[in-house]
């Protein structure tokens, strides 16, 4: 059965999930996060692609990304997943593959859902029972979102730059946003998204994504869903 046609436009959000091999641990140690997010930097810019948000779970990511080419978040993916894999191999005395086939992907409503995709990728490992405060977990941006710390990786998007009129007032803004619990119907409609390859976010919007491709999107079914954190 074909695979379903990979949305791709440029300057339009995508929230992307990578999940490790039959879902295995895909970082081991924190030289292993230090070196995945240092491959993403310099994939981001060769490839001209703004990094919003991120998390790095034990077996999977989250990334929040607006390419300015259309193909710029699958170069990104292609070439972190290539560099990575043969750096952590080589280091661990593994061999073979470590991400789980194609990453999953969706398009996002800048409009009304980019800043919900922010705190939805951020407070994965509160989620996940990994900590009880976004802030403890060192390994995604809320830490620069919503604190302040400097972190040359990350690239405002707009949405959250119209939080307040200086940096701090935005952190503020953010952070007061975050420590809301988000409705489960919102939570749902993130993980349908990306699960299914749709755009995230009402149906205007994906007719705006089907306009804009030329596609009719359906409900792009195709096999048994996995499970997206």
């Amino acid at each position: 059965m074909p695979r379903p046609r990979r949305l791709n436009l440029a300057n339009v959000p995508q929230h992307v999930i990578q999940r490790g091999n039959n879902r295995q641990a895909c970082f081991f140690n924190e030289i292993d996060h230090r070196l995945y997010l240092k491959l993403l930097d310099s994939s981001c810019q060769l490839h001209q692609c703004q990094l919003h948000a991120y998390v790095l779970m034990t077996n999977h990511v989250h990334l929040l990304m607006t390419p300015l080419k259309p193909d710029g978040v699958s170069l990104v993916l292609r070439d972190l997943g290539r560099d990575y894999v043969r750096t952590i191999n080589k280091v661990h005395q593994r061999s073979g593959t470590l991400w789980e086939g194609r990453f999953r992907s969706s398009l996002v409503d800048a409009t009304s859902y980019c800043l919900n995709c922010y705190r939805y990728i951020e407070m994965n490992p509160v989620r996940a029972g990994m900590v009880t405060l976004p802030g403890e977990y060192p390994w995604s941006s809320f830490r620069t979102n919503a604190l302040g710390r400097p972190d040359r990786r990350i690239t405002p998007h707009l949405s959250w730059m119209r939080l307040g009129e200086n940096s701090k007032q935005r952190q503020q803004t953010y952070k007061a946003l975050v420590e809301e619990a988000m409705d489960q119907p919102t939570i749902e409609t993130i993980r349908r998204a990306v699960r299914k390859g749709l755009p995230t976010g009402n149906k205007m919007f994906q007719a705006e994504i089907e306009q804009a491709l030329g596609i009719k999107l359906g409900s792009r079914r195709r096999g048994r869903p996995g499970k997206i954190g």
